[in-house]
């Protein structure tokens, strides 16, 4: 509760981070922030021309159906292995002042997420150029995104206080994303997948918070409900641990910075 009470106190400071980070991210490119809504424009263009010409799936719309679950996929590879470096970054900031370090990861993941945001624009003006019905779904979505974001938040503040420590962590996290992102169904829809196997696919959290957004977004159906409640309740469940190992570790910071 005490950390609960500090981030509201401090939530100009964390807020201030996060505009920061957006302002600066393109500072001194040509079109700035634009890029924001560019960079998913242009990860389209090559994905339609790639699975449309070179590699030619056995499904509709491929491009589309890849689009929807590597941008939130891209908000989490992003966010853990950027908040993996985030207080070693910060040193001076955590060695001079007072503040609650744990806005540092968070500030991470709420920026991640702002740009996700920004992306997901240009997946709905494509959705509504190649006529890929909408249903009533997508008023799920936002709780889809929430999901999400709470066990992006849960791993970042975990993987900042690990690497304070073990520094070898940001290369390791590199490969385990790579080998996570096969090991979730981005690239091959889940029925792909041998029935021997299938079980242990859901044993990876990401798979139930990736697959939602194409039901929704791809597919037009509704995701399961309770599967979004689970992973729900898991994020919660997995966020208290962060905090608690955060409040932990991270009174030893100053010994290892």
């Amino acid at each position: 509760m005490t950390t609960l009470r500090e981030l509201y106190e401090y939530r100009e400071m964390l807020f201030s981070m996060v505009k920061k980070d957006l302002r600066t991210r393109y500072r001194g490119s040509f079109l700035g922030f634009l890029w924001t809504f560019i960079n998913p424009l242009l990860q389209l263009v090559v994905y339609s021309i790639v699975f449309s010409t070179i590699m030619r799936m056995n499904i509709y719309n491929f491009a589309m159906f890849l689009f929807v679950a590597l941008l939130p996929w891209i908000f989490f590879s992003t966010s853990i292995t950027q908040s993996a470096t985030i207080v070693m970054a910060n040193s001076n900031l955590v060695k001079k002042i007072y503040f609650p370090r744990i806005i540092l990861p968070i500030s991470v993941a709420l920026t991640g997420f702002i740009n996700m945001l920004f992306g997901f624009i240009i997946v709905f003006i494509v959705l509504i150029i190649f006529k890929i019905h909408l249903s009533l779904s997508i008023v799920l979505l936002p709780i889809v995104m929430i999901n999400e974001f709470l066990f992006v938040m849960g791993l970042n503040i975990i993987f900042s206080a690990l690497n304070v420590f073990f520094r070898d962590l940001e290369h390791i996290l590199g490969i385990v994303t790579m080998a996570w992102f096969y090991l979730t169904p981005i690239v091959f829809p889940i029925n792909l997948v041998p029935e021997r196997y299938f079980k242990l696919f859901f044993l990876n959290p990401m798979t139930s918070i990736i697959l939602p957004y194409r039901d929704i977004l791809y597919y037009g159906l509704w995701p399961s409900k309770k599967s979004l409640l689970l992973i729900f309740l898991m994020s919660i469940c997995f966020d208290v641990f962060a905090f608690i190992l955060f409040d932990r570790l991270q009174r030893r910071f100053a010994e290892e910075i």
